[in-house]
């Protein structure tokens, strides 16, 4: 994994609050790392997801999260996270994701987030609608044909 996969980064610098007591990054921070980024990468697609999921009643699930932890994160480190789609099914999404130090290559974690499309009312998979589809691909050209 290298920072060129990655067209969107999200800063942040961490926080006391998110270390332990050995001093790195707790690891159920990383999650809200990555979810965060989630959030801000659709932000910059212009997608309102949480808009969208009020008016169809679909909205996505996560159903898998991996993490592979690869150099402890100290207090006040400045970090860039990276999020892309690497493959949209017919009902899912794909993300990967790493953490890397701010502007330098030095990667700290590399994760990948599944999420599933699914009708709210019956909690089933449904297809992902095509203009969210289509608004993925112009940013994820990696994706197209």
């Amino acid at each position: 994994m290298s920072r060129e996969w990655f067209w969107f980064f999200h800063p942040f610098r961490v926080r006391y609050s998110e270390i332990d007591g050995q001093g790195v990054v707790f690891n159920a921070h990383y999650l809200t790392y990555f979810d965060t980024t989630i959030t801000e990468y659709f932000r910059a697609l212009g997608y309102d997801q949480f808009a969208d999921a009020k008016v169809s009643g679909v909205d996505f699930h996560v159903v898998k999260s991996v993490i592979e932890y690869k150099a402890p994160i100290l207090f006040d480190q400045e970090l860039d996270v990276a999020a892309r789609v690497a493959r949209i099914g017919n009902s899912s999404l794909v993300f990967e994701l790493g953490i890397f130090a701010r502007a330098a290559d030095d990667l700290f974690a590399a994760g990948e987030i599944v999420w599933v499309n699914t009708d709210q009312k019956t909690h089933r998979p449904v297809p992902i609608a095509q203009p969210i589809r289509d608004l993925i691909a112009t940013r994820e050209t990696h994706l197209a044909g």
